[in-house]
């Protein structure tokens, strides 16, 4: 049996010094918003012959002036093109660099929109975390005592999904886009939403566990039972995490430009995910336990 309590000092320290490292990374460098946030153009472009390589796109675009280019590979003979804001007389000049290419739309985001996109996203976030919380409440309503009431359950899970795991990687994006320029778009920030989701899940699972055995073995403390249970599920975590990270990884160096950050997003976070499920859940439920044991 793994002792995963024995050395929760070890991983507290480890944790918070990734989470201090992020927080001070996120004041001193700063998101590095992409134009969906901060507002710029979208334009679609299809050719009926050979298509350009995304890397020949962005040259010719960039050495236009244009501050910020991104370009996406659609379908089998087009690109979706995301530019920082331009003027009419930079159009016309785009329009004449892709030549052979049929402008099939063109739109501007104004910064206005960017930031109720944000806003809408920050609500949706709020309320999908406090009803996991409740949700988790409910369900282990039935194993809740003075100690550890049910809806801490939800809490730790919740608590770690944002300040650990989507933290620690947003974290390491403000690195990433302060050196390499790399923008928080759309498609990251759903990756971290898919990484808030997969490591609720994945410590939800141990929970469960932890309520079958509360049930099962009513005569054992609180601690041996978190043990237990972890060691129980630790099998299907790793098994699951690896297997997803098997799939992640080879599209991340074979994959292309326009998925690359994206995919970094998502091994980040399942790893980080594994570990606070595996690690720190448990150990943090225990520590809540008997900090409400020596108050009572």
């Amino acid at each position: 049996m793994i002792k995963f309590l024995k050395y929760k000092k070890i991983y507290y320290t480890f944790s918070i010094i990734l989470i201090l490292g992020s927080i001070f990374s996120l004041a001193f460098f700063g998101l590095n918003f992409g134009i969906e946030f901060t507002g710029g153009s979208i334009m679609k472009v299809s050719y009926e012959e050979i298509r350009p390589s995304s890397d020949d796109i962005k040259k010719s675009l960039l050495a236009l002036g244009i501050e910020e280019v991104i370009v996406q590979p659609v379908d089998d003979n087009g690109f979706v093109i995301r530019m920082s804001e331009i003027s009419k007389e930079t159009y016309e000049k785009i329009a004449t660099e892709l030549r052979g290419g049929t402008k099939d739309y063109f739109e501007f985001i104004g910064p206005a929109i960017g930031r109720e996109l944000g806003d809408r996203a920050l609500i949706s976030i709020v309320v999908a975390s406090l009803s996991i919380i409740i949700y988790i409440a409910v369900t282990f309503g039935g194993i809740g005592n003075q100690n550890m009431k049910s809806w801490k359950y939800g809490v730790v899970a919740v608590g770690l999904g944002f300040l650990h795991d989507v933290l620690i990687v947003l974290g390491f994006f403000t690195i990433f886009g302060y050196f390499f320029d790399v923008r928080l778009t759309i498609p990251i920030a759903v990756a971290l939403l898919t990484v808030l989701g997969y490591s609720i899940n994945d410590t939800v699972v141990i929970f469960d566990r932890i309520r079958e055995n509360i049930v099962k073995n009513p005569k054992l403390i609180f601690s041996d039972i978190v043990e237990k249970s972890t060691n129980e599920t630790v099998g299907r975590s790793i098994n699951t995490s690896f297997t997803t990270l098997l799939v992640l990884i080879p599209v991340f160096f074979f994959g292309g430009e326009a998925l690359k950050w994206f995919i970094l997003a998502m091994i980040m976070g399942i790893s980080l995910g594994t570990y606070s499920s595996l690690f720190l859940a448990g150990p943090l439920l225990v520590s809540w336990f008997n900090l409400n044991k020596k108050n009572v």
